[in-house]
């Protein structure tokens, strides 16, 4: 299969992990699902399960100097990322590569909760970070 399969994620980026999940857990019943750390991207997330729709990743920068911390900077807490299912990851950079798709990540690499991820850069879509994740505990 070629493309995506649907819609997993939507990726906020927010200052405060826990206060973003109790709003989100007030204003639409969202339910924590799970947690992750990761150092090598200098970010904490919690996955929220929502009642209907796709996943939600909070995602918290450790410091300034990381990708989240600086979108916090520049534009503030909301929308980071749309995160779309591919069957075969390297597959698909490999043909977006090959189409001329600027790509932050030229091949799948580690992101959070144990899934591939890969980056296309929002120039190469109107202003939106696209990640394309092949999932693995999620």
């Amino acid at each position: 299969m070629q493309g995506a399969i649907g819609i997993h994620h939507l990726g906020i980026a927010v200052p405060d992990l826990e206060a973003a999940a109790e709003t989100y857990a007030l204003l639409i019943g969202a339910v924590v699902d799970h947690g992750h750390d990761s150092e090598a991207m200098g970010t904490r997330a919690l996955a929220i399960r929502t009642p209907a729709g796709p996943m939600i990743e909070l995602v918290a920068p450790f410091g300034t100097d990381t990708p989240v911390g600086r979108f916090l900077e520049r534009r503030g807490p909301g929308m980071h990322h749309v995160a779309y299912e591919v069957g075969d990851l390297a597959a698909e950079c490999r043909r977006l590569v090959a189409a001329g798709v600027e790509m932050i990540d030229l091949e799948p690499r580690q992101g959070l909760f144990g899934m591939q991820v890969a980056f296309i850069h929002p120039e190469a879509v109107g202003g939106v970070l696209l990640e394309l994740v092949q999932p693995g505990e999620v």
